[in-house]
């Protein structure tokens, strides 16, 4: 099989980030950045594939600075075949700018799989997997939970509300990954040091703005001190008060 991995560098979730001087952008400085969690589900999946399949390629696509070839090397690690950095100074706030470029470096080449993380940590579009199937012409199943595919034919489950929807589709097709299709593998040292070696293709590429602007990034507002209003029976009264009359939750 041939599949293509889109994945993204974010922010680690765990690392404290400043609003940078624009006021628009994040401080980078002291920053930890990590590919982005829902897209090791998607590299997982597309590693079994081929294991399973016994032969075929498995291409890790990022849209980044050069400061990504590191998580694309991270990826490599994991048993990815070869990597291709999209190499933006940033990247569009508009997922269809980013749709656009991935798209236009996949298009001409016979994918069997296109697959993306359901969404990425530091904006929650859900956009770009959707979008780049809808600029491809092919089908797209969206936050895939499980998958089961034989031949050029898909059934894959998907987690709603109150519970599973399943869905049949033929390859090729554009899938995004929930965190639930699988535990992605830690890489060896023997993974790590044949990452060094892997070709890693640098394509400086230029996004279009689009129509969606960041105005401003703001911190959350802080939250207010806690209230003490009695103790025991006899503050009931007075809580549930408070609860209508200021927090008019009742």
């Amino acid at each position: 099989m041939k599949i293509a991995v889109c994945i993204k560098r974010v922010p680690d979730s765990e690392t404290r980030v400043k609003i940078a001087a624009d006021g628009k952008t994040i401080d980078e400085a002291g920053v930890k950045f990590v590919m982005n969690p829902y897209d090791e589900f998607a590299l997982e999946e597309a590693l079994r594939r081929k294991e399973k399949a016994g032969s075929g390629e498995v291409v890790v696509v990022c849209l980044g600075p050069a400061a990504a070839q590191e998580t694309i090397r991270t990826a490599l690690s994991w048993g990815a075949d070869r990597g291709v950095l999209l190499q933006a100074d940033s990247i569009p706030a508009d997922p269809f700018q980013t749709a656009t470029v991935i798209a236009a470096e996949l298009k001409g080449t016979a994918w069997d799989l296109v697959l993306f993380g359901r969404m990425a940590i530091d904006d929650y579009s859900h956009q770009v997997g959707p979008l780049v199937a809808e600029l491809l012409g092919l089908p797209c199943v969206t936050a895939v939970s499980h998958l089961d595919i034989e031949g050029t034919k898909g059934v894959a489950e998907r987690e709603i509300e109150g519970g599973i929807e399943v869905v049949n589709f033929s390859l090729p097709a554009v899938l995004t990954t929930d965190k639930s299709l699988n535990e992605p593998r830690l890489p060896a040292l023997k993974g790590i040091m044949a990452a060094k070696k892997k070709p890693l293709e640098v394509k400086p590429v230029q996004a279009g703005t689009g129509t969606l602007e960041i105005v401003a990034l703001m911190p959350p507002p802080e939250r207010k001190e806690g209230k003490i209003v009695g103790e025991g029976a006899g503050a009931v009264g007075e809580l549930v008060r408070l609860l209508r009359e200021e927090a008019k939750v009742l």
